[in-house]
């Protein structure tokens, strides 16, 4: 018979979301802002071209970020391990720049500050009969450098939780450390990197906002300029408000992925429980969990 689940528990999440409604009609006092529900409605329910390609610009981006971050951070983690000192040199400072600076700065930079000085001016490129814009080419460029140095420090963690002898082990029988890194270590260190990846995809989807500083037009960026002008103009709480409702389902739904990848992860694995990991409901909203349950993996 199950243990039952304390009443405090599960009127926390409740009490809380009462309490920051009763906060927020508090502070509603009489204003001349007229709210259009339709807006918000039209915006989550009916969207339209404009909202719909800026979801699509953030989860190609995101992806592609993220696809870069990972490679880079493999090599960065193998380059931080390394033997070679100059290898081990260039791989500790690329992770203490980009992890050590705002990515706000780093977008710039690459965009603004390399364009200015003519050290690469990010022209348009044309890629299976899609033009690129240079502002996108930078965006991606720059976020995918930034997540590679945080993957580095993730996949050395999980290199380093792999039993060292396994890689002696592996080059007596004459495999390469290249070679025993791909088949014997990085495959086992995959449940060790994979919840806090998934973590940092999380993340990339909310981060892609910050390329409004060079004006790509994601989500974000698509609501700002509705506000801005034509028919929705200065409605802020209801554009922006579906601007958040986006933002919410396209986490939730990687949240769904990503505890489906945790599981058949866990499953593989002889002697670890198939419930491994967090929730669906602790991923989103959190709470404690009880003593000796396996612990997920916290972001940034």
């Amino acid at each position: 018979m199950g243990r039952a689940v304390p009443s405090s528990r599960v009127l926390r999440p409740a009490s809380a979301l009462a309490g920051g409604l009763a906060l927020v009609l508090a502070g509603c006092g009489p204003s001349s802002y007229q709210y259009n529900w339709n807006i918000l409605l039209d915006s989550v329910i009916r969207p339209d071209g404009q909202i719909l390609s800026g979801i699509w610009l953030t989860l190609s981006i995101s992806i592609v970020s993220q696809i870069i971050g990972i490679v880079l951070g493999v090599f960065g983690a193998l380059g931080k391990m390394s033997r070679i000192a100059p290898i081990r040199w260039i791989a500790n400072v690329y992770i203490w720049f980009f992890r050590g600076t705002p990515l706000l700065v780093q977008i710039t930079f690459i965009f603004f500050g390399l364009g200015v000085t003519r050290i690469y001016q990010w022209p348009p490129i044309n890629l299976l009969g899609v033009s690129i814009p240079g502002s996108i080419q930078a965006g991606i460029f720059a976020l995918g450098l930034n997540e590679g140095a945080y993957m580095s420090e993730i996949v050395r963690a999980g290199i380093l939780s792999i039993d060292p002898g396994q890689l002696e082990a592996a080059k007596s029988l004459g495999m390469t450390y290249g070679k025993a890194m791909r088949r014997i270590i990085l495959p086992q260190a995959a449940r060790v990197i994979v919840p806090p990846l998934g973590n940092e995809f999380n993340n990339m989807l909310k981060t892609t906002s910050l390329l409004v500083i060079i004006s790509v037009p994601e989500l974000y960026v698509t609501f700002s300029r509705k506000n801005a002008s034509g028919p929705t103009v200065f409605h802020p709480f209801e554009l922006f408000l579906a601007a958040a409702v986006w933002y919410l389902v396209l986490t939730t739904i990687w949240g769904v992925i990503q505890a489906y990848i945790e599981r058949r992860l866990a499953k593989g694995v002889a002697g670890t429980p198939a419930t491994g990991g967090v929730s669906l409901r602790e991923r989103l909203f959190g709470g404690r969990r009880p003593e000796g349950a396996p612990q997920g993996s916290g972001g940034r």
